[in-house]
């Protein structure tokens, strides 16, 4: 097996914990095809990526504290399988509702690679070196938002939308192979917490009330809520407000992913001379700049995919500065209850995340102004969240007064 700190180990983890966003982003060019095949409105159809979010959100309460007693690799190992055959429900679904609840199981299998992913840095890593290894797996991650939609415009101009959730499958039984063999168990034996329900709520309710947590929790929630307004909402302004054509769709969110990944090698460069906390309002800042520069397009009825995509692409740049820095100051407190931990920050992220996509998919006006608007309010939230708690809570070690 591989040492923890191999770069094969963090390059594993990065193909894990990028199972459940491809779940997100391959199908998203399918998503009008799949309204049309089952006769479904844009809000039925958009349903299908909030309840997956949903899913998401909640398996992460119950996975965490799973693998906090059992161990990282068994849940994750667990998960995988169940993703593996709520994907194969999926591709067999035969109305819009079936859909639902299978994205619903893939969701809950699919939560345990992100989780576990953040879990195991926190057990391998101390607080600072873990942001800057979860911006060198985020940055590895980029690759799954750049080809999966690409992947799945491919599937739905050659195939059938059907073969994305069949990739989907064969993708993760890959990696349950490979995460069984190759990487070694990460929590030591006198860390484990016990899995009661009694002993779950203190853990909870000691993690929920530190003010360092809530706040690297909700300004990563809120840019969370963000980068899903632009996920759910997508596919319907590309393709069917801006005529995109779904087979090229990939090829413009492959732009933005190109984004995130540059906003994480900044983030990582930047790590050698700033503390965290500058990077991150770097991030934030970046991040509300592109959402008023969208929103100000989509205002002025500029309706051109590049008015859509370029911000979002600063957007995600910013994401890329941000999501490290938070969700490595959401864990720093928690050593010992890092699976906990990293459940209620993923829980939170995504429920901020289903909430912002529910709002794209209801309010869709048939232009790209709603969805524009929603991302300038979740970077404006997050900003927020930074001002009033990161600052007066900041993790041991990120505050950027230690820089003097």
């Amino acid at each position: 097996m591989l040492a923890l700190t191999s770069i094969w180990t963090t390059i594993l983890l990065a193909a894990a914990v990028a199972l459940g966003p491809m779940a997100i982003d391959m199908y998203l060019p399918a998503l009008p095809q799949i309204g049309a095949d089952f006769q479904a409105d844009t809000g039925q159809v958009q349903f299908t990526l909030s309840i997956y979010l949903i899913g998401f959100a909640l398996a992460q309460l119950v996975c965490g504290p799973l693998a906090d007693r059992f161990g990282r690799k068994p849940v994750m190992i667990g998960g995988m399988l169940l993703f593996a055959l709520a994907s194969i429900g999926c591709a067999l679904a035969s109305n819009i509702e079936t859909l639902h609840l299978f994205r619903f199981l893939q969701a809950l299998g699919g939560s345990a690679g992100p989780v576990l992913g953040r879990a195991i840095v926190r057990d391998v890593y101390t607080p600072r070196d873990a942001a800057r290894i979860l911006a060198i797996l985020a940055g590895m991650m980029a690759l799954a938002p750049a080809v999966a939609p690409t992947l799945g415009g491919f599937i739905v101009a050659t195939m059938d939308w059907h073969w994305i959730f069949i990739v989907m499958a064969a993708y993760a039984l890959v990696m349950v192979a490979v995460i069984a063999v190759g990487i070694p168990e990460p929590l030591r034996p006198d860390n484990r917490q016990p899995f009661r329900l009694c002993q779950l709520m203190r853990n909870y309710r000691r993690i929920g009330t530190d003010m360092t947590f809530i706040g690297y929790t909700l300004t990563s929630a809120a840019i969370y809520g963000g980068l899903f307004a632009f996920l759910s909402g997508s596919a319907f302004v590309l393709i069917d407000v801006l005529g995109v054509a779904p087979e090229h769709f990939g090829l413009y969110t492959a732009i933005t992913a190109v984004g995130y990944l540059l906003g994480n090698i900044a983030s990582i460069r930047l790590a050698r001379h700033l503390q965290p906390d500058q990077i991150l309002l770097y991030g934030l800042a970046t991040t509300l700049i592109a959402g008023a520069i969208m929103a100000l397009l989509a205002y002025q009825n500029i309706h051109n995919p590049w008015a859509v995509v370029l911000p979002q692409a600063l957007f995600m740049a910013g994401t890329g500065m941000v999501l490290p820095q938070t969700m490595a100051g959401a864990l720093a407190n928690f050593p010992t209850m890092a699976g906990s931990a990293s459940a209620l920050l993923g829980f939170l992220q995504m429920t901020a995340a289903a909430i912002a996509g529910a709002l794209v998919g209801i309010l869709h006006d048939g232009t790209p102004l709603v969805m524009a608007v929603i991302i300038t309010v979740c970077a404006t939230l997050g900003l927020i969240g930074y001002l009033f708690l990161v600052q007066r809570y900041p993790a041991p070690g990120f505050q950027a007064q230690e820089t003097r």
